[in-house]
């Protein structure tokens, strides 16, 4: 879907992003979903997630079960 169709959607991104556009952004949707988008195309596409879905993610990433896929790139 289009992040333009997402009306209302307030978009956020991480205080860890830089001035050069290195981040994505998301946004609550009203029935719980979370939409995802590209800061660099903030009206390209926009992948939604279920409530749950962002739950696994956030969890994995707070374990540190995706470090290895950012490590020795900084």
């Amino acid at each position: 879907m289009a992040a333009s169709e997402l009306h209302g959607a307030v978009w956020q991104k991480s205080r860890h992003s830089n001035s050069q556009g290195t981040c994505v952004e998301l946004a609550r949707l009203p029935d719980g979903d979370v939409a995802v988008r590209n800061s660099r195309f903030p009206e390209g596409p926009a992948l939604i997630y279920t409530r749950a879905e962002i739950e696994a993610l956030l969890l994995g990433v707070k374990d540190g079960e995706f470090d290895h896929l950012v490590q020795g790139t900084q």
